[in-house]
């Protein structure tokens, strides 16, 4: 299954979610399944906010994803190794970066943007450039963040760009609306 066909599912697998129709998973038998190793269909780049659960958004079982969730969605050098493990190693042929509605990162940002938050700070100035693009207004600022971390993701990565140049992975940018629980593509 390429990218294009597992963005696809996944989609359907949200359209459920909003409906309210998860499906019903044997756990037990996924986890036992799963001693063998991981089998993930897709890379997922996500906001650490608990109201944001991608196994329950897409609908998912256990296994399916293999989740890096920072605050803001923003990558570092860690973040990016661990995307770059799903793509290579676990053979995901879908990255996926989600951002959110509401995200309290960006709009701390947004809002405060100055220094004195401790590590908190490394957060903020990865967030800032999106920020200032987007002129403070926290919506556009959490559209912007995704496709900066989007480019970065590409130019930091030979392995992501190896792999879509290869035509084995899709990068896709999505956001998740906290209000209603679905989720839309970010060109």
């Amino acid at each position: 299954m390429d990218g294009k066909q597992v963005w696809a599912e996944m989609l359907e697998g949200n359209r459920r979610f909003v409906r309210g129709e998860r499906r019903a998973y044997d756990f037990a038998s996924r986890r036992a399944e799963l001693l063998a190793g991981q089998k993930c269909r897709v890379t997922l780049l996500t906001c650490s906010d608990s109201r944001v659960v991608p196994e329950f958004i897409f609908d998912t079982n256990l296994g399916d994803l293999f989740d890096v969730e920072t605050a803001g969605n923003v990558v570092d050098e860690v973040g990016l190794g661990t995307i770059e493990y799903g793509v290579e190693h676990l053979g995901t042929p879908l990255l996926l970066i989600l951002g959110h509605t509401r995200c309290g990162a960006v709009t701390a940002c947004c809002r405060e943007g100055g220094r004195g938050h401790g590590n908190l700070d490394s957060i903020l100035d990865r967030l800032a450039p999106a920020v200032e693009r987007a002129r403070r207004d926290i919506d556009q600022a959490i559209l912007e963040n995704l496709r900066q971390t989007k480019r970065e993701i590409l130019e930091k990565s030979e392995v992501v760009r190896r792999h879509v140049a290869e035509g084995r992975l899709e990068v896709v940018t999505a956001l998740y609306r906290l209000e209603t629980g679905e989720v839309v593509p970010v060109e």
